[in-house]
């Protein structure tokens, strides 16, 4: 019995410190983990994971500073967003040779902005490198040759407007540029106000495209002006040198090794259409392989034997066949008709062509309103015919006139003035008080013409019957003639007598002959 009752205590024992055991290893493990919660029964269960907080975005990246412009350039580009703009637009509706030039005129403006832009960054440099005016030149030879090339077009006068007063954009070596942009506004007027006259009546969108190629360089002179009133100006105490800012402002290639991803490769030509017999076009080079070389271009022909039969001289004729006369077309009218010469071909187009028509007699043609109005520097004065009153022009220093088509009138200048030119007028007087340069006279019969001031040269072309009146201050006038006939100066009597005008004829005859040499002309005079 004693031995079953120590047995029983000792399994009692046993379990109580079982029990002891897993209550200490529960306490140890709720002081590790106290925040793991217990299930129904006691032991830990895993706690759920806790989400990590988002991460703060960094802040985005700040935009670039755009550099800023200087004023100058800015009211530049005001410019060619302006004027320049428009006219180009006009040109576009005009088209063809007009519209060319006029985008080449804009690519001269905007060649013109670089090279300022390029004055406020750098120093003046000493001397100047080509790479700063090769876009201006590019330009100006594009306007120069499409007019050189296009002398037959019935657009000349536009062209050579254009041409003209491209000029005007080289003024950047002038003290007064100003001044000069205004002188060459003077030149485009010769060929654009014969554009005004032309077109004023039957297209307006040419007369308009004038227009604007005159504000063009009035809206540079007044840039001019308030910018450079003195001449161009360089960035002397900063600037850094001419070609970097260059570099700048037109931005060069990336460096080697700056990570710059190459360009991609061209894609493969559009194919042509399946023509029967043609054989299809090779296909391109892989990437990164290069092309093979061109084919050597095959050699020119040998001269040498062309040499050879012309140093033959007179022998070179001795292989020819004789012809007899029955196989001469033009002796034999039959053989023509059996020619084989095509229509098309050289032989008939050296035939003369038929003989233009008869232009309409003068009274059968429509005659324009006469007209005398000052545009720009230039006084228009045309279409008078049997004026009863003598026509005054009011002309300035700095003014020409042209005279055409005035017929049976007298015309008055009282001021001094820059030059005349008169052409195809019948009948015609005119009164002149001073000139700067000249007098021309072209096809102009039975002319008359008074000098009261100075006039330095009167020049008579084609002029049958003409009179000129010269007074005690334009003695010193010289006087030019060719094809001309019948022309009298009239010289004034002697101060303090009572002489009468003295008529001189102008010489028509002349003799010519060799002596030692020199051909020799002299006036021949006829005694009376």
């Amino acid at each position: 019995m004693a031995s079953g009752s120590n047995m029983h205590n000792f399994t009692t024992l046993i379990k109580r410190l079982e029990a002891a055991t897993s209550r200490l290893e529960d306490m140890a493990m709720s002081v590790e983990e106290p925040n793991i919660p217990k299930n129904l029964s006691g032991t830990a269960t895993a706690a759920p994971a806790t989400p990590e907080p988002p991460k703060p975005s960094p802040p985005p990246p700040a935009a670039p500073v755009a550099p800023q412009i200087p004023p100058q350039i800015q009211d530049f580009d005001a410019l060619i967003k302006g004027d320049v703009q428009n006219f180009v637009k006009l040109g576009a509706k005009i088209g063809g040779l007009v519209e060319e030039q006029s985008k080449a005129v804009l690519q001269a403006f905007e060649a013109e902005r670089t090279y300022l832009f390029v004055a406020t960054k750098a120093k003046k440099p000493e001397p100047q490198p080509i790479e700063l005016m090769t876009d201006l030149h590019k330009a100006s030879d594009s306007i120069n040759n499409i007019r050189e090339s296009n002398r037959a077009s019935p657009l000349f006068n536009h062209l050579s407007a254009v041409a003209e007063g491209i000029v005007a954009l080289g003024w950047f070596f002038e003290t007064k540029p100003a001044s000069f942009v205004e002188e060459m506004i003077g030149g485009i007027q010769y060929y654009g106000n014969k554009v005004l006259k032309d077109f004023k009546e039957k297209d307006r969108t040419h007369v308009e495209y004038m227009q604007a190629y005159y504000q063009n360089f009035k809206g540079l002179s007044a840039f001019l002006k308030k910018h450079y009133p003195t001449g161009l100006t360089w960035n002397n105490e900063s600037g850094v040198d001419a070609l970097e800012a260059l570099k700048q402002i037109k931005g060069g290639p990336a460096p080697a090794g700056a990570g710059a991803v190459p360009p991609p490769p061209p894609p493969p030509p559009v194919p042509s259409v399946n023509v029967p017999g043609a054989s299809a076009p090779p296909p391109p080079p892989p990437p990164g392989v290069p092309p093979p070389p061109p084919a050597p271009a095959a050699p020119g022909a040998d001269m040498s034997a062309v040499f050879d039969q012309l140093n033959q001289g007179e022998a070179i004729t001795s292989g020819l066949r004789k012809v007899d006369k029955s196989q001469m077309t033009h002796k034999n009218p039959g053989l023509r008709a059996t020619s084989t010469v095509p229509e098309g071909s050289s032989a008939s187009r050296s035939k003369s062509p038929a003989p233009n028509k008869k232009p309409k007699p003068e009274s059968m043609r429509a005659r324009k309103p006469p007209r005398k109005e000052l545009e720009g520097s230039k006084w228009l004065v045309e279409n008078f015919d049997s004026a009863e009153d003598i026509i005054e022009i009011p002309a300035q220093k700095n003014q020409s006139i042209l005279i055409s088509r005035v017929n049976k009138s007298i015309i008055k200048i009282p001021n001094k003035a820059n030059a005349i030119a008169i052409d195809n007028c019948t009948g015609l007087s005119i009164i002149v008080d001073s000139l700067v340069s000249s007098l021309d006279v072209v096809k102009s019969p039975k002319f008359a013409l008074q000098i009261d001031g100075v006039v330095p040269t009167v020049l008579l072309d084609q002029v049958d019957g003409a009179t000129i009146y010269l007074g005690q201050q334009s003695l010193a006038t010289e006087i030019f003639t060719s094809k001309s006939s019948a022309v009298n100066i009239n010289l004034p009597p002697k101060e303090g007598t009572d002489d009468d005008t003295k008529e001189c004829p102008v010489p028509e005859q002349f003799k010519s002959y060799v002596k030692d040499g020199v051909l020799v002309s002299e006036i021949v005079e006829h005694a009376g």
